[in-house]
């Protein structure tokens, strides 16, 4: 496994706005995160920013078949593919590889609120459901469009007709997606691919789900590492995809290269309390190789009570002095594309020259650990 993986082009959309340098802009602005205080009240969100869908997705048919969560991927999908100059290269597309970080869709809301009025008041109530379920059921034979169709939709409108594959769950299915990628082209396995994933948070069913496990930070916006003992995240609703190249195949195209996937780790040990700053330790051993001194750290914490804190005890200890961005205070948790997210970040801080090598950690509210470097050509 020796072939270098460059990242051509990024494609990211959250709250600060679209594309890379809206991003960049933000940070160096110190621009306070967009925050969404009222229509979920008490929680908070992070909206994306309004995206004219037509740029990316011509046809409305095709954005009407959708729900946010797969427009957002497949606009992301599409300013990557642009960012890496291979848009309409019909042969380039037709061996380009796609992974997707993706989760279980969205939810139609009104026949979950016919079958939940209804049912009570059924004489029977399991002949009500099962009659509801077979007439109300979407073609895809689920009550939430399947994560899989993220991928389905980024292939028809872009022509993307290389192998696909998509991982769910979380912020490991981010950190997943770009390691099994980087892999796969370092053993020549493949040559290029399109990796990422979408997130919508502004949604009432997810804000339940995490509600219910007291993961949610309620009140003013503060940062990540100001949370202290209550902690809790902030859902961000937006999307990242990157293009990874083979360097061989990048320069025979006359590709330019944003910077260098160095190192994608992930430690799959069943978390247990306190275990999350014991994880980063293992993973920043096992990359072996950043340099703090002339390096940044795009950290991944997401507010969660002692996660970030085990977190953060571990980039003091390791990284002293180093600068570092807290994706949860920029765009909050986009949970699947919070990985691929910080490494766009990285990537192009550093090819900006705001350091030689960058950092990118992953600690999810309840799995996805992972360390990703990112260095300079």
């Amino acid at each position: 496994m020796t072939r270098e993986v460059f990242i051509t082009g990024i494609g990211i959309v959250s709250n600060l706005g679209e594309g890379i340098e809206a991003h960049l802009a933000a940070i160096d602005a110190s621009r306070p995160a967009t925050v969404e205080a009222e229509r979920f009240k008490p929680h908070l969100v992070h909206p994306v920013v309004p995206l004219e869908w037509e740029r990316q997705i011509p046809k409305k048919s095709d954005q009407r078949q959708m729900e946010a969560w797969q427009k957002l991927g497949v606009y992301a999908a599409g300013l990557a593919l642009d960012d890496a100059g291979i848009k309409e290269d019909k042969a380039l597309l037709g061996h380009l590889h796609l992974i997707c970080a993706a989760g279980g869709g969205e939810r139609d809301y009104q026949v979950d609120s016919q079958v939940l009025t209804g049912l009570p008041q059924a004489a029977d109530p399991g002949a009500f459901l099962n009659e509801r379920l077979m007439s109300d059921l979407r073609p895809t034979l689920f009550l939430a469009q399947l994560s899989n169709l993220l991928a389905g939709n980024i292939s028809i409108v872009h022509g993307v007709t290389g192998a696909t594959r998509t991982f769910m769950g979380e912020e490991q299915a981010g950190v997943d997606a770009l390691r099994i990628a980087k892999a796969r082209i370092a053993a020549n396995q493949g040559d290029i691919f399109l990796v990422g994933g979408s997130y919508n948070a502004e949604r009432p069913d997810v804000l339940l789900v995490y509600e219910m496990a007291g993961l949610l930070w309620k009140g003013h916006f503060a940062s990540v590492w100001e949370r202290g003992e209550k902690g809790g995240f902030i859902p961000g609703s937006g999307a990242a995809f990157l293009v990874l190249e083979a360097r061989d195949h990048a320069e025979a195209r006359g590709a330019t290269a944003i910077a260098r996937l160095a190192h994608v780790g992930d430690d799959q040990a069943r978390r247990v309390p306190g275990a999350a700053g014991e994880t980063l330790d293992r993973l920043f051993a096992g990359a072996g190789r950043f340099d703090a001194a002339s390096g940044l750290v795009v950290s991944g914490a997401t507010g969660v009570a002692g996660i970030t804190a085990e977190e953060k005890a571990v980039l003091d200890r390791r990284t002293d002095g180093t600068r570092r961005i807290a994706t949860g205070d920029l765009f909050g948790n986009m949970l699947e594309p919070q990985f691929p997210a910080g490494v766009a970040l990285a990537a192009a801080l550093v090819r900006r020259g705001d350091a030689r090598q960058a950092a990118v950690t992953s600690i999810g509210h309840a799995r996805g650990e992972g360390l990703a470097l990112v260095e300079r050509i």
